[in-house]
């Protein structure tokens, strides 16, 4: 039986987590849960899951719902009630499905405990990546990955050597805009923007999708994760995302993962690697898929991909700027502020004119990333 801590229980990664937990009942327990805002998720997720501890960052919806369940469990509040129950060691695995630079600190507490981190919450990596995996060395930490691209090529790699590996391939779907000519990119919707073809996720990382900085994000990830230059990552679009990524070997061979597109599969590896549970609720059928296609991305039309291999090239505080200016652009962008080609335009701004330097702990990250934030925000009073 493993116990899971669950960072972002009411997202679509938590969900699907969750629907996990209800599939191996005998495999799984949920002792902690947190969400942003949603208090009427969280409290069904809490009557049939029994967590000992919960977290709303929203202070007011914390005191709402303390209101509604009583002492049936502990009920923290804001970010340093997520670093509280990060540091609680009544769990085996760290399920960061967080979103956003919120899932840092807590996953440094996780790591430091020695937990297995199912990681899904990309800005860890992006914006700490070389803090991450020198912590997850230093005190033994495992680093599994739930983005279904960085998983493929975990799975991919397995039983091979390093300097066997002649570069990775992500595959990207190309998201909703991959038939618009950059032109028409101007005058996109909210609601066109947010209608993936091929995934349901959260309105943030759809958006990234539609941007392609989401694939941008997994470049940088790919690079910590993988420990090879970003001359050995690739991108590939695969319109069907059926082939999740590939890792090219020296002899010109090519391994890949495929399955039907369902994050419970990633999630669900991420808990029982080494092993693999019988799974039947998601069906690949490649008969019926028939056709898998594959092309270059347009680095002109989707600019965000190009800035992160950037990002990548410049180093220091660069890829924390681009993921803070990010943020706030598809947060403006979603509430009708912006325009979807003014994302790139403003994450341009702050890696113009925020000072990059060389990241040497959590402060110099939270500093770059406040820094950022407040060029961008002080921008729309």
């Amino acid at each position: 039986m493993k116990k899971l801590l669950i960072l972002g229980s009411t997202g679509s990664i938590g969900k699907s987590t969750i629907e996990i937990v209800r599939s191996f009942p005998d495999q799984f327990e949920i002792v902690g849960l947190s969400v942003n805002n949603n208090i009427d998720e969280l409290e069904c997720q809490i009557k049939e899951f029994h967590p000992k501890t919960v977290v709303v960052r929203d202070r007011q919806k914390a005191k709402e719902l303390s209101g509604r369940i009583g002492s049936s469990c502990k009920i923290l509040s804001g970010e340093e009630g997520l670093l509280e129950m990060s540091r609680e060691d009544n769990y085996d695995i760290f399920v960061a499905a967080i979103v956003g630079f919120v899932g840092l600190a807590p996953t440094i507490e996780a790591i430091k405990l020695k937990k297995r981190i199912a990681l899904a919450n990309k800005e860890t990596l992006v914006v700490a990546g070389e803090i991450i995996i020198s912590l997850c060395e230093k005190y033994g930490a495992e680093l599994i990955p739930v983005d279904s691209e960085h998983s493929a090529i975990f799975q991919c790699l397995i039983g091979e050597q390093k300097k066997n590996v002649n570069k990775i391939i992500l595959t990207a779907s190309g998201g909703p805009f991959l038939n618009k000519s950059f032109s028409e990119l101007d005058t996109v919707t909210i609601e066109e923007a947010l209608n993936h073809p091929n995934w349901k996720m959260g309105s943030k990382i759809t958006i990234d999708s539609a941007t392609m900085m989401n694939k941008g994000l997994e470049v940088i990830e790919a690079f910590w994760l993988f420990h090879l230059p970003k001359e050995k990552i690739d991108v590939a679009i695969h319109p069907q995302s059926i082939i999740h990524s590939m890792v090219e070997f020296c002899d010109g061979s090519i391994k890949a993962q495929l399955s039907t597109p369902d994050m419970k599969l990633p999630i669900l590896f991420a808990l029982t690697y080494p092993d693999r549970f019988v799974y039947n609720s998601v069906e690949t059928n490649l008969k019926k898929v028939g056709n898998l296609s594959f092309f270059e991305p347009d680095f002109d039309k989707f600019v965000c991909l190009k800035m992160a291999y950037e990002a990548i090239n410049t180093g220091g505080s660069a890829p924390c700027i681009l993921n803070a200016a990010n943020e706030i652009a598809v947060e403006k962008f979603l509430k009708g502020k912006i325009k979807f080609t003014q994302i790139p335009v403003l994450i341009q701004v702050a890696l113009n004119k925020i000072s990059n330097h060389t990241i040497v702990n959590l402060d110099s990250v939270v500093e770059a990333d406040f820094k950022t934030r407040e060029l961008l925000k002080k921008m729309f009073n």
